[in-house]
């Protein structure tokens, strides 16, 4: 894979892509990625503001995607990224 761009908080008014270096640097060349849901150092949410962490990336041959999670406090939890095909119930 290879990210495009990490966005954490761009719904409380953050930069667009300012965890796109660290996205990167964690995921880029894996097919299948378990980044962690952490607030960047430097991020300050307004005040009651839920930020989302947003994920845009590509598995080459044209096949972009996007995920985006919810984050409730300042982390938790595992954004999965993956240009693995699914084949199970639900595809």
């Amino acid at each position: 894979m290879r990210i495009e761009s990490g966005t954490y908080g761009a719904n409380c008014g953050a930069r667009v892509g300012n965890v796109t270096r660290d996205m990167t640097e964690h995921c880029n060349a894996l097919d299948t990625c378990r980044y962690p849901v952490a607030s960047p150092a430097d991020y300050r949410a307004p005040h009651a503001c839920q930020a989302n962490l947003v994920a845009k990336w590509n598995c080459g041959a044209g096949e972009f995607h996007r995920a985006e999670v919810s984050v409730a406090g300042k982390s938790g939890g595992t954004l999965v990224l993956t240009c693995v095909p699914s084949t199970g119930p639900g595809r």
